[in-house]
């Protein structure tokens, strides 16, 4: 079964933000500047871990992984176009 992750990260590298960024678009949907939205299962959840720890330098990198909860309703103010496939919106 999947779960809804919100991975956000401030990587201070360039070199490593452009390797953190590769591989999680292919993990997620880019909805921000560092924000990425993912649906994953728990194999998956922890191979996205295991991985961004051998990307980033823990000292001075963060990356924040959130679960969301389970009902599928976000709310989108201004210009975001970018939502993920079986989300409802909710536009103010």
């Amino acid at each position: 079964m999947k779960a809804n992750y919100l991975v956000c990260y401030d990587i201070t590298e360039p070199r490593r933000l452009n390797r953190v960024y590769k591989f999680i678009k292919g993990m997620g949907l880019h909805i921000q500047y560092s924000v990425f939205h993912c649906s994953l299962t728990w194999p998956k959840l922890l191979e996205l871990k295991e991985k961004l720890s051998r990307l980033i330098d823990e000292k001075e990198d963060d990356i924040r992984i959130y679960p969301l909860p389970t009902e599928e309703k976000v709310i989108v103010m201004g210009c975001g176009d970018r939502v993920p496939d079986g989300v409802e919106i909710f536009i103010e």
